[in-house]
């Protein structure tokens, strides 16, 4: 079976996490562009991502949804990119951590803030992040260890979690920060990830409205 990367996605969509992503492995690969409504809800891409959201990737015959599962599939397939540590090495830990930390705590203080869900303190133990204040501390102290999650070295942790980062500041969700606003300028201006924000800021339809 080809080994074809193939990519489902919208411009207006966690999928510019994983372009992202695709574009720093360097890898050849083609890309569906899914309309919000009746075409993510078509039988066959339902039968791709039964969620009927983007992203998704097929490869050969693998087949991943789910930016952050995404994300680190592609490093691990793809190890010559250099995206994510070696199962024996120690920095594979905090890579592991920060890549959830993304898709759990700060994934859930993104979505409740956006709309509108507080959490009262003493029900803070019964939801996995705490509070979004201990979130933001955590993240900025997170960003200060070096120029990246690992320290010097650049992961697939670095794509998802700084992603979420950038959208969440920009949409007034997660508070700016200096430590955090560095962090992502300094990330954003990887040539991969001005080459995949030009991308899909080229897909966007008239208006805005997909």
């Amino acid at each position: 079976m080809s080994d074809d990367l193939v990519f489902y996605t919208n411009p207006m969509s966690r999928g510019r996490i994983v372009r992202w992503m695709l574009e720093e492995i360097g890898q050849p690969y083609r890309t569906e562009i899914l309309a919000y409504g009746p075409p993510m809800r078509a039988p066959a891409y339902l039968a791709v991502n039964p969620m009927g959201k983007v992203p998704a990737l097929r490869h050969g015959a693998a087949v991943v949804t789910e930016a952050a599962a995404i994300c680190a599939y592609l490093a691990d397939a793809f190890p010559a990119a250099g995206l994510a540590p070696a199962l024996r090495d120690p920095l594979r830990g905090a890579y592991y951590r920060w890549l959830f930390f993304g898709a759990g705590p700060v994934e859930a203080v993104v979505s409740d803030t956006a709309l509108g869900v507080t959490v009262p303190p003493d029900k803070e133990a019964m939801v996995g992040y705490g509070s979004k204040d201990r979130v933001m501390a955590v993240l900025e102290a997170a960003v200060g260890q070096g120029d990246y999650l690992l320290g010097e070295r650049f992961s697939a942790a670095d794509v998802y979690l700084g992603s979420e980062l950038s959208w969440g500041m920009a949409f007034g969700v997660l508070e700016k920060r200096p430590a955090l606003e560095r962090y992502v300028a300094r990330i954003e201006a990887r040539p991969a990830a001005i080459r995949a924000r030009e991308t899909d800021d080229a897909l966007m339809p008239p208006g805005g409205a997909a």
